[in-house]
C-alpha cells in the first residue's frame, strides 16, 4: 500500500495466520525462555492454565502480517518507534491471528516534506476476536514528491 493510499480513519485488516505450539516453543527457546513460554506442563498448572506465546512472538507475527499484506510494495522504510505496546490477552497454541491497522495520522514531515509520516494503531486479534496485541506505531514512507 502506498503512502498516497492511506487516509485518517481507514482500517486495514491483514489476512490471518495460525500459530502452533512448535513455533511458540521454538521462538521462546531462542528469544524469551521464560517457563510459561517453554514448559507446557508447568504452564498448565499455573495461573495461565496452559502455554502462552511470548509477547515478542505476537509482535513478530503481527509485523509479518503487516509486511505481507500492507507494506509490501510500499515506500515504507522504517519507524522511529512505538508510543506503547500492550498484550491484553495471551496468544495460545493454535490461535489464528489477524491485524487491524487503524490509521490515526497521515502527514508530511515539517522539516523534510519528501518524508511521509503515518501514525497507526495495530490491534492483533485471535479467532475469538480477543485482542492479543495493541500498539501504536509511527512509520516513515519515502521517496515522495513534495507535492504528491
Amino acid at each position: 500500500m502506498k503512502f498516497s493510499d492511506l487516509s485518517v480513519g481507514m482500517v486495514i485488516t491483514t489476512k490471518s495466520r495460525t500459530i502452533d505450539e512448535t513455533e511458540m516453543l521454538r521462538f521462546a527457546a531462542d528469544y524469551d525462555p521464560q517457563w510459561f513460554h517453554t514448559d507446557p506442563a508447568r504452564a498448565a498448572n499455573s495461573r495461565w492454565e496452559g502455554l502462552i506465546g511470548s509477547g515478542w512472538l505476537t509482535c513478530s507475527v503481527a509485523m509479518r502480517l503487516v509486511c505481507d499484506d500492507i507494506l509490501a510494495g510500499s515506500e515504507s522504510f522504517g519507524s522511529p518507534g512505538m508510543s506503547y505496546v500492550k498484550w491484553p490477552n495471551p496468544m495460545r497454541p493454535g490461535d489464528t491471528m489477524r491485524v487491524e491497522c487503524h490509521v490515526a495520522e497521515v502527514r508530511r514531515s515539517a522539516s523534510k516534506p519528501e518524508l511521509g509520516v503515518v501514525r497507526w494503531r495495530w490491534l492483533a486479534k485471535n479467532q475469538h476476536d480477543e485482542i492479543v496485541l495493541d500498539l501504536e506505531a509511527t512509520g516513515f514512507f519515502q521517496p515522495l514528491a513534495p507535492d504528491a
